[in-house]
C-alpha cells in the first residue's frame, strides 16, 4: 500500500524511545474546551501542548476520539478513520500530532478492537441481513435456547454487569437472533475469527500510522477471541471469552504491521490478567511492545504490598526483555488522592460504591509519595491529567449528571467512573476555572473546592504537586542516562520502608509507616514528596537520593 506523501514520521532518532518513555493519557473531553462549549476538544489540547512540554512528557497517549454515540464514552466507536465532531476534524488531529512532534512528544491513540458501535454500518448492515448472513458473520449472532429461542446463548456475566446477549427483531417484527456484547448492548462484539475484522483492524492500524502517530494502546486487548462452542464459565479448562492463546496470533500480525514503518510504531496492551506468566505472554518479542501493569496500581499501600507487585513485575518481563510499565490511575480509576486516604486503599471495580469515607491530606500525602516511587523504577510511566495536580476524586456529582454505563448497570450502586473524568482546572477561582469560558457549563461540573488546585495556583506554588512531578520528570531523565534498566533493593530502616537503588549513585526511599526514618548515606537530597524532619523522611512520603558512588 502506498502511503501519503503527507505522511508524518515520527523521529527516529532513538529507537528504544518507548522503554523509560513518560506517557501522559489525554481525556479529551475532559483536558481544554477550545470552541467554548462546555466539552474538551483537539484546540483545547493543541493550545495547551507548551504546558505538556513544559510538563516533560515524552508522549500523549489519547482515549478514543472517533466518531461515537458516547454510550460508553467514546469506547463505542462508529468510525474508525474520523474525530468525533465534538472534537474537531481529521486535518485538526494531524496537524496536533504534527505540533506535538515539533516539541518532541509522541503520539498514541486508543484502538477498541473487541467491538464497536451499534451505531457503526458494520452493525447497521448485521441488522438489516437475515440470519447466516455475510454480514452477520462479522459479530456474534447466535439463535436462542429453548422451544422459542427465549434463552440467551449464555450466562456470561458483563464487564459492566448483567446480561451479555440482546435479542434482535426481525422485520416483521417477531423475536429474531440474539447478538453478543461483552460490555454495553450497544458495544456489539466482533467474530475475530473473521478475515474481514482482521484485515480491517489492520488497515485502521495503517491509516493511523500514516498520519504520524507513534503508537497504539489496545483497549481490552484479551478479550477479542471467543470459544466458538458457546460453553459456560467452567465447562472447559479455558476461559471462554478471556487471554485465549489464538490472540496472539493476532497481535503477531498487528506487530508486523508496526514494523513495516520507519522508527519505532508501538503496541501497548490493555491486559487484564491475573496471571503474571500469561501476561507477560503478550510482550514476546513479535508481540506487543508493553501492557499497563495493572498489578501494581490494585495494590494496597504498604512497603511489603508494593514490593512484592514490583519484584513479580521485574522477574516477569526480565526472561521476555520488555520493560515494565508503572501507573497510578486512569480514566476508569479512583483517582490516587481519594484511594489511598482510604481504609481499604486497594483497587477493585466491584469494590466502587457511595460513600466511602476517605481523608484527603493522608491520601495526597501518600499519592505524592507514590508518583515519586513509580517516577524512580526502570521502565515506562504513564501519568493520568490531572494525577499531576492531586486532583481527588469527584464523588458527589448530581446523579442526574452521571454518564458513565457501570453506574446504571449497577442499579444505581456503583458510582460509576466519571468521578475521574472531570474537566481539570486551569485557572481562576470558580468554575469552570479556565476549562471553558466563563459562565459555560462543563461537561460534568468541578467542584469549588478545586480553587487550590489549578495550574495557574500550582505554578505560583513551589511545593505544589504540580511542581514535584515537573521536578520528577525533569530528575527521571538523568536518572535513566545514568542508571539504564539498573535495580537493586537496598536493606530499609523497618520493614515499612522501601529503599533501592538505581546505578551508582541514585537511591530512593519510600517511608510507607507513620514514624520518620533516617536516610541512607547520601551526597545529597534530590527530592522528596514532603518537607524532611531532622533529616529524616516522615511517614506515608519519599525521597530521592545522590549519593556516593
Amino acid at each position: 500500500m502506498e502511503r501519503p506523501a503527507t505522511t508524518l514520521e515520527p523521529s527516529t532518532t532513538d529507537p528504544l524511545w518507548w522503554r523509560s518513555a513518560v506517557i501522559y493519557q489525554v481525556y479529551v473531553r475532559s483536558f481544554a474546551d477550545g470552541s467554548g462549549d462546555g466539552t474538551g476538544d483537539l484546540a483545547g489540547v493543541r493550545a495547551r501542548l507548551p504546558y505538556l512540554k513544559r510538563l516533560g512528557v515524552d508522549a500523549l497517549w489519547f482515549n478514543p476520539w472517533y466518531p461515537s454515540p458516547l454510550a460508553d464514552g467514546g469506547y463505542d466507536v462508529a468510525d474508525y478513520r474520523a474525530i468525533h465532531p465534538q472534537f474537531g476534524t481529521l486535518a485538526e488531529a494531524e496537524a496536533l500530532i504534527g505540533e506535538a512532534l515539533e516539541l518532541g512528544i509522541r503520539t498514541i491513540i486508543d484502538i477498541v478492537p473487541n467491538h464497536i458501535s451499534d451505531q457503526h454500518p458494520w452493525f447497521q448492515a448485521a441488522l438489516a441481513a437475515a440470519p447466516g448472513s455475510a454480514e452477520r458473520a462479522r459479530f456474534w449472532f447466535h439463535p436462542g435456547k429453548g422451544p422459542h429461542g427465549d434463552e440467551m446463548p449464555t450466562h456470561w456475566v458483563s464487564n459492566f454487569q448483567g446480561e451479555t446477549w440482546t435479542r434482535t427483531a426481525n422485520p416483521d417484527g417477531t423475536p429474531g437472533e440474539w447478538y453478543l456484547h461483552l460490555f454495553t448492548p450497544e458495544q456489539p462484539d466482533l467474530n475475530w475469527n473473521h478475515p474481514d475484522v482482521r484485515r480491517e483492524h489492520e488497515d485502521i492500524l495503517r491509516f493511523w500510522f500514516d498520519r504520524g502517530v507513534a503508537g497504539v494502546r489496545i483497549d481490552s486487548a484479551a478479550l477479542l477471541i471467543k470459544d466458538a462452542d458457546l460453553p459456560e464459565l467452567g465447562e472447559k479448562p479455558e476461559h471462554p471469552t478471556e487471554d485465549r492463546d489464538e490472540l496472539h496470533d493476532v497481535y503477531r500480525s498487528w506487530r508486523a504491521v508496526a514494523d513495516s514503518y520507519p522508527g519505532t510504531r508501538i503496541l501497548v496492551g490493555e491486559v487484564w490478567v491475573p496471571d503474571i506468566v500469561r501476561f507477560t505472554n503478550y510482550l514476546r518479542p513479535d508481540e506487543m511492545h508493553t501492557a499497563f501493569n495493572f498489578d501494581f496500581l490494585a495494590r494496597p499501600w504498604g512497603a511489603a504490598s508494593f514490593r512484592t507487585s514490583i519484584d513479580q513485575t521485574l522477574g516477569a518481563h526480565a526472561p521476555v526483555g520488555a520493560p515494565s510499565t508503572w501507573v497510578l490511575s486512569n480514566h476508569d480509576v479512583t483517582r490516587p488522592v481519594t484511594r489511598y486516604g482510604r481504609e481499604d486503599t486497594a483497587f477493585a471495580f466491584l469494590k466502587k460504591r457511595f460513600g466511602v469515607q476517605t481523608d484527603p491530606e493522608l491520601g495526597l500525602h501518600r499519592a505524592r509519595a507514590a508518583a515519586l516511587l513509580v517516577a524512580a523504577l526502570p521502565g515506562s510511566l504513564y501519568v493520568y491529567q490531572g494525577d499531576e495536580l492531586g486532583l481527588p476524586e469527584v464523588e458527589d456529582l448530581p446523579l442526574d449528571l452521571i454518564q458513565d454505563p457501570m453506574h446504571f448497570r449497577s442499579g444505581g450502586i456503583d458510582p460509576g467512573r466519571d468521578g475521574c473524568r472531570v474537566p481539570l482546572p486551569w485557572s481562576g477561582d470558580r468554575p469552570p476555572f479556565g476549562f471553558s469560558p466563563d459562565g459555560v457549563d462543563t461537561w460534568l461540573p468541578q467542584p469549588p473546592s478545586w480553587r487550590d488546585l489549578t495550574v495557574e495556583a500550582e505554578e505560583a506554588d513551589p511545593a505544589s504537586t504540580l511542581n514535584l512531578y515537573r521536578d520528577a520528570i525533569r530528575l527521571r531523565r538523568d536518572l535513566v542516562a545514568e542508571s539504564g534498566e539498573a535495580f537493586d533493593w537496598i536493606a530499609g530502616p523497618s520493614p515499612e520502608v522501601l529503599a533501592f537503588r538505581r546505578g551508582d549513585a541514585f537511591v530512593c526511599v519510600v517511608n510507607t509507616g507513620d514514624t520518620p526514618v533516617a536516610l541512607p548515606a547520601h551526597e545529597r537530597v534530590l527530592l522528596s514528596s514532603a518537607p524532611l524532619e531532622n533529616g529524616r523522611v516522615p511517614g506515608d512520603s519519599a525521597a530521592w537520593l545522590r549519593t556516593v558512588p
